[in-house]
């Protein structure tokens, strides 16, 4: 009986429990919405607001964030009233690929939702129509650790149309997914800053939402009237499988913890003519085309010994409609099998797929739109000059080094 206690015991001590992480939308319920009534006070007792978010806006409880301001908020902070409520990419249910989404109201609550995922620019800013009437805006949305997530740019949007519609912003923070520690990737070049580059920054810059809204609103110069709420209990070095928080899809190819791992990397093969992803074949994690041989594509990449990873030959048929590449056609392809994740450059590692892609398939591979992500020229030339990836990948230390001492002042935590 002693030894059972005492194996029983040891058992305990050595599985880890998950932290329990109380994000933006949880912390304002627990200060009963006081940041909120502060600002409702400076609005002369009036908060008028919208909400900018998808489905992984919920609280602990699982309720949604619209709700939990429409009817708590709007209980606890007399004059705070939810108008309306705009989204992103993929629309507010997250489930649309594409720019045709035509949500144009909310079931649950009837608020009107404005769609800000058109096909030209100036449709993903909030148009000053949109935003008179109101006192503020709260954005509670996922960022995946990403640069060219495009929720990171509509954020920025927001924070630069809320000074002239004297409006404040207010950012419920979350998790990065992928981390707070690592920081990887060429920067952005200056000046071409798009929607899937919102600064010149990083790849993976290693940030939280709430510290890129203050990152963005300081090195920008843009001087939103900003407040971030934020969490509690997430330190810089937790995954998204070390935080307690339930999963959810960010977007339609986006389905697990895995493929937001590789994100960071291997979407840069959205730019080559490989099949990557869609409805069926999990998304991000595995690549293929007709013209690759899988066991040569696989024993090329493993030989590289690239720290954290292998890879598997795959051999698969891509479901769904003709925007992804080589629906109904048997490709072969390698899947990526991450070893040890915190070993692993990402960036450097979609450098590598596509440098693979170059050199074993030069009369197949089509690279030239490796740059739509990249968004930098100097890499992306290198690339299809034939460099080695790890000359490439040593040639963006020095501004990475400079990018993180920039970053430091708006870290929030540890």
């Amino acid at each position: 009986m002693k030894l059972v206690c005492a194996l029983m015991a040891t058992m305990l001590t050595v599985t880890p429990a998950l932290a329990q992480v109380r994000t933006g939308i949880d912390r304002l319920q627990d200060e009963d919405f006081a940041t909120l009534k502060q600002l409702a006070a400076k609005h002369d007792g009036r908060l008028r607001l919208a909400v900018v978010t998808n489905p992984i806006g919920l609280d602990s409880g699982q309720r949604r964030t619209i709700d939990v301001l429409r009817q708590d908020g709007e209980a606890a902070v007399p004059g705070l009233k939810v108008l309306k409520l705009f989204s992103g990419e993929h629309g507010i249910n997250a489930a649309i690929d594409g720019t045709i989404i035509d949500e144009d109201k909310d079931p649950a609550s009837g608020l009107p939702i404005i769609n800000l995922y058109g096909a030209a620019d100036a449709q993903r800013h909030p148009a000053p129509r949109d935003l008179a009437g109101l006192d503020a805006v709260v954005i509670d949305l996922q960022d995946v650790g990403v640069r060219y997530w495009t929720f990171q740019t509509l954020m920025k949007y927001f924070l630069q149309d809320s000074v002239a519609a004297k409006l404040d912003v207010i950012v419920l923070d979350r998790p990065n997914p992928v981390g707070g520690i690592a920081v990887q990737g060429p920067l952005s070049t200056p000046g071409r800053e798009s929607y899937v580059n919102p600064f010149p920054e990083p790849m993976r810059p290693g940030m939280t939402m709430g510290e890129l809204a203050s990152f963005f609103n300081g090195e920008g110069r843009i001087g939103a009237k900003l407040t971030v709420v934020k969490m509690t209990g997430w330190t810089r070095e937790q995954w998204y499988d070390d935080t307690g928080l339930l999963w959810i899809n960010p977007s339609p190819n986006l389905r697990s913890l895995a493929q937001a791992t590789v994100y960071p990397g291997l979407a840069l093969l959205e730019g080559v003519n490989v099949h990557l992803k869609g409805p069926s074949e999990p998304p991000f994690v595995r690549f293929g085309a007709p013209w690759i041989k899988a066991t040569q594509l696989a024993g090329y990449l493993n030989a590289r010994a690239i720290p954290g990873v292998k890879f598997m030959p795959v051999t698969y048929v891509p479901a769904g409609d003709a925007q992804y590449k080589y629906s109904g056609e048997r490709v072969e392809g390698v899947e990526v099998i991450i070893t040890e994740r915190t070993a692993v450059d990402m960036p450097a590692l979609g450098v590598e797929a596509v440098a693979a892609l170059r050199k074993l398939y030069p009369d197949k591979a089509e690279i030239d739109g490796v740059d739509r992500l990249l968004l930098n020229t100097a890499v992306a030339d290198q690339i299809k000059a034939g460099i080695d990836p790890r000359a490439i990948v040593a040639g963006w230390q020095a501004d990475l080094n400079a990018f993180k001492a920039k970053r430091l002042p708006y870290l929030l935590y540890p």
